[in-house]
């Protein structure tokens, strides 16, 4: 009972953590801009290929700088399309129409990116456009639809008479609040020009974002957020749900990072990001089970746990595995708790300590949608050396879930032979 008791409470505490509009926007933000960060991921990935020949090949036939300028106005942009995006879905979640939001969070955030002088012409750098400006996106994006929803709440707006046009009618509802919002974030641009930072930019890069990639780009964060997701899950709650949020909101910017590395042909900055818990804390969805899906499939001696391996082996390839996490079950679990914590760890603590001597190369870090399948994932982030490390994480995990699930497996096949007998 008193399990029970305390898994309850736990599911209405993550229930109220994955539920809040405001964790919900940042993630679904992220997530929409999503198809941006893939083509500027396979742009940076075909123009910074490694290979002597195929470089010379791209640089003489000036397909190099073809293939570079998707990433320019994707990867690097990357704060543009977010700030625009967690603005809207933040402004949906009050039942209020996203695009206004969405197009005054963009403006305020251009407000406060500084400028730059070229050949006397006004630029903006990429600078803060990219990684670099994500956390100022959030909270641009978050803060100006708050404001958007709290003034059109009040009726502050400009209020058409009947037989207006409704697209017309929107434009005018949003032109007080984009005003008002616009005009704060001009005040905010020039306090902080006041000061040594000279910019929002700079203030948030040095003091919450740096800190806070560094330290959840470390290897106890890794840890950390390894044993959350899958503890949360034992006890029947979705883990990647919950911790979704922070996952995107630090871990994708430190992937970015690495995409610019790559274009700008320097060392890869970072060994943590989502790339790395796709490839291996999620090597076959949560529980890293892709190895547990295949001794399933060609050991298990009873025909049940046989006949679900088979049902889920070609799923957990590309990430899916509820039908193991329910199937089996996993959940509430005694016998494969520990192997449900442990595989996961083992498979992220192996690559990460091989990168972090050098041995083999970090990964790219493009963050891949989810169903990418495994093998072919590892391909794109590393090439065959990082392949190679795949296979031998789901030949570790398949190692240590195999004396677990033999017990079970062991009495499901007694449990059928004593059935037939009947």
């Amino acid at each position: 009972m008193a399990i029970t008791g305390f898994q309850q409470k736990l599911q209405s505490v993550a229930g109220k953590i994955s539920s809040n509009r405001y964790l919900k926007a940042i993630s679904d933000g992220l997530m929409s801009a999503l198809p941006a960060l893939i083509i500027g991921a396979f742009s940076t990935l075909l123009s910074g290929m490694q290979f002597e020949a195929y470089q010379n090949f791209i640089t003489n036939t000036g397909l190099k700088e073809l293939l570079e300028l998707p990433a320019q106005y994707t990867t690097d942009m990357v704060a543009v399309y977010a700030v625009f995006f967690i603005a809207f879905r933040l402004a949906g979640t009050f039942d209020k129409d996203g695009a206004p939001a969405g197009l005054i969070a963009l403006m305020s955030f251009f407000v406060l990116t500084p400028t730059g002088v070229m050949e006397d012409a006004t630029v903006l750098p990429f600078q803060f456009l990219g990684a670099q400006g994500l956390f100022v996106a959030i909270i641009v994006g978050l803060i100006s639809a708050r404001l958007y929803v709290f003034i059109v709440n009040k009726g502050i707006t400009i209020k058409m008479p009947d037989g207006v046009p409704p697209t017309v009618a929107k434009t005018f509802t949003g032109l007080v609040p984009g005003i008002l919002i616009v005009v704060l974030f001009t005040i905010v641009a020039f306090l902080f020009r006041m000061t040594a930072f000279e910019s929002m930019h700079q203030f948030v890069y040095a003091f919450i974002q740096t800190p806070m990639q560094n330290l959840g780009g470390g290897f106890w964060s890794l840890i950390a957020m390894t044993l959350v997701i899958h503890i949360l899950w034992l006890l029947g709650i979705h883990g990647m749900l919950v911790i979704l949020p922070i996952y995107l909101s630090i871990w994708m910017p430190l992937g970015v990072e690495n995409l610019d590395a790559i274009a700008a042909g320097q060392e890869l900055p970072n060994i943590v990001n989502t790339a790395f818990a796709q490839l291996f804390m999620l090597l076959g969805g949560s529980g890293a089970t892709l190895g547990l899906a295949i001794i399933m499939t060609f050991m298990a001696k009873s025909k049940r746990y046989r006949t679900l391996g088979k049902i889920s082996l070609p799923g957990t390839i590309f990430g899916i595995n509820e039908p193991l996490i329910f199937g089996l079950p996993i959940v509430l679990n005694p016998y494969l708790a520990i192997p449900f914590v442990l595989a996961p760890l083992t498979a992220v603590i192996i690559p990460y300590f091989l990168m972090a001597s050098g041995m083999i190369t970090k990964l790219a870090g493009a963050h891949l949608p989810l169903g990418t399948p495994a093998f072919f994932n590892a391909i794109l982030q590393g090439g065959f050396v990082i392949l190679i490390v795949q296979i031998l994480m789901i030949v570790v995990t398949a190692l240590i879930y195999y004396p677990f699930f033999r017990v079970i497996d062991k009495q499901a096949y007694a449990d059928e032979q004593e059935a037939a007998k009947q």
